[in-house]
């Protein structure tokens, strides 16, 4: 798309966001996808999400792992959605077919952690499809605040599987408050300016960062060929456990990959383990759209100033 028609999209994009009705629309959707999404869960999981929701991280860990089976009046939670028509909620509940029907045997809320990972686009783009079954044997997520260091870190508890022997990852972030003095107004908060993994102790064949390949050798002298098998880094959830070695001449895109996985680390802290239960259900959402939308503005502006000189300096 040329830069007329990517102006064109992004003002109408701005003409949107500034239209509450529009607005109110694109919220309207947002929930209704959010309630499709409860509907069609079993009623017992649905109970436990909705106690889950009154309860929040005081049982959280409990309830998730089928510890604990939350009382009738815990799972009566009013639920913050607009109501929807009952004439659509029936149609919902037919379409799910599983709206009204128990998970007879099952515990707690599966699938949960992987579930709202999926719902979190950020973390979402990380997890590829060999990192699923894996990831449903995520249990928990918590969050260490430290403060002399300052630091926090987060630890992801896994049950017993076929993939690894660690039960703990963790991710440690290291952060310092240090503003300048010569320009204090500036100062925007404590940043994160260093991060650790926990060395992830794969069983034999099992590591789904790296992947296997076939390379053909031929002998310089001999002229003789052969098959050698290496391995080589792959795309995987599990690569945010090691993350690359900061160094004063790192590159632009190691620095660029480690600031991308502070954002990830903050938003872990900060949104997804206080609010664990609205990213399962659908109901919270990414916050910095408009931010992003702002910068493209700005990048269609200098676009347009430019290429305003340039018919000048040709006119000229």
């Amino acid at each position: 798309m040329d830069a007329t028609g990517d102006s064109e999209k992004n003002g109408k994009q701005k003409s949107l966001l500034q239209d509450p009705l529009a607005l109110a629309a694109l919220q309207a959707e947002h929930s209704h996808e959010a309630h499709t999404f409860l509907l069609s869960l079993p009623a017992d999981v649905r109970r436990r999400v909705n106690a889950l929701k009154n309860l929040q991280a005081k049982a959280r860990n409990k309830i998730v792992n089928g510890e604990y089976e939350p009382t009738d009046e815990e799972a009566d939670f009013k639920s913050p959605i607009a109501e929807l028509p009952s004439e659509l909620k029936e149609k919902l509940s037919v379409a799910n077919g599983a709206a009204d029907t128990t998970a007879e045997g099952q515990k707690g809320i599966p699938d949960f952690w992987l579930t709202l990972f999926r719902h979190t686009e950020i973390i979402g783009d990380m997890i590829q499809e060999h990192d699923e079954p894996i990831l449903k044997h995520l249990t928990n997520v918590e969050v260490t605040i430290n403060k002399e260091p300052m630091a926090f870190s987060l630890q992801f508890y896994f049950s017993p599987n076929e993939y690894f022997t660690n039960s703990v990852l963790t991710k440690e972030y290291t952060m310092k408050c240090d503003p300048d003095e010569d320009d204090i107004f500036d100062f925007d908060g404590p940043e994160i300016v260093h991060c650790k993994g926990t060395h992830i102790d794969w069983k034999q064949d099992k590591n789904v960062t790296v992947k296997k390949i076939k390379k053909k050798q031929k002998h310089k002298a001999k002229g003789a060929t052969r098959f050698v098998t290496k391995e080589v880094k792959t795309d995987s959830f599990f690569n945010f456990f090691a993350p690359p070695e900061e160094t004063e001449d790192m590159d632009e895109d190691t620095k660029d990959i480690l600031n991308a996985d502070f954002e990830i680390g903050q938003i872990i802290r900060d949104r997804i383990v206080p609010r664990a239960v609205l990213y399962f259900t659908g109901e919270a959402h990414d916050e910095d759209d408009d931010d992003y939308e702002e910068d493209d503005e700005e990048e269609d502006e200098c676009l347009s100033d430019e290429m305003e000189s340039d018919d000048e300096e040709a006119h000229a």
